[in-house]
């Protein structure tokens, strides 16, 4: 069974066991912390979607360390203008195992399309078809004045020669 769920502006992907790099989060080394903010749930071909999120779902983690990423360099720099700048940083991010994905009050992700709203949606698809002729007859009168414009062009240049 798999999660996604939302921490810290990004969205992860998570299994039971695995250990996961997420955005600084405040709790101690060893704690234990749930995300509530689950987006979907999956196992095979079973997929629950949230919208925007699985009510009562969670997914837990135990926290393994805190730490910083390692040194990344910022440059500014403008041409011509004696501007440089340079500089580096270290992101913040907490190291976290997964140890548990709850799916209590789940719902399953849009069910397969029985034959009656498939006899529902083909009213629509009729009242469509009477709009598309609407929209052809509306082309035709747009071909027909460039029609007239290319045979005025004709007539000035035929008298223009003498003919």
């Amino acid at each position: 069974m798999y999660a996604v769920f939302r921490s810290g502006g990004k969205q992860y992907r998570a299994a039971k066991g695995d250990v996961l790099r997420l955005e600084k989060i405040d709790a101690d080394e060893g704690a234990t912390v749930d995300f509530d903010n689950v987006l979907l749930i999956g196992e095979g071909n079973d997929i629950k979607v949230g919208n925007p999120v699985i009510v009562g779902s969670s997914v837990s983690a135990k926290v393994l360390r805190q730490g910083k990423s390692r040194k990344v360099p910022v440059v500014k720099f403008k041409r011509r203008q004696n501007y440089l700048r340079q500089g580096t940083h270290r992101q913040f991010f907490t190291e976290v195992e997964i140890t548990g994905i709850s799916d209590s009050g789940a719902k399953k992700a849009a069910p397969k399309k029985d034959e009656t709203t498939a006899e529902k949606a083909a009213p629509k698809k009729a009242a469509t078809k009477k709009a598309a002729p609407k929209k052809a007859a509306a082309k035709k009168t747009a071909a027909k004045k460039t029609g007239t414009k290319k045979t005025a062009t004709k007539k000035k240049v035929a008298k223009k020669t003498g003919e």
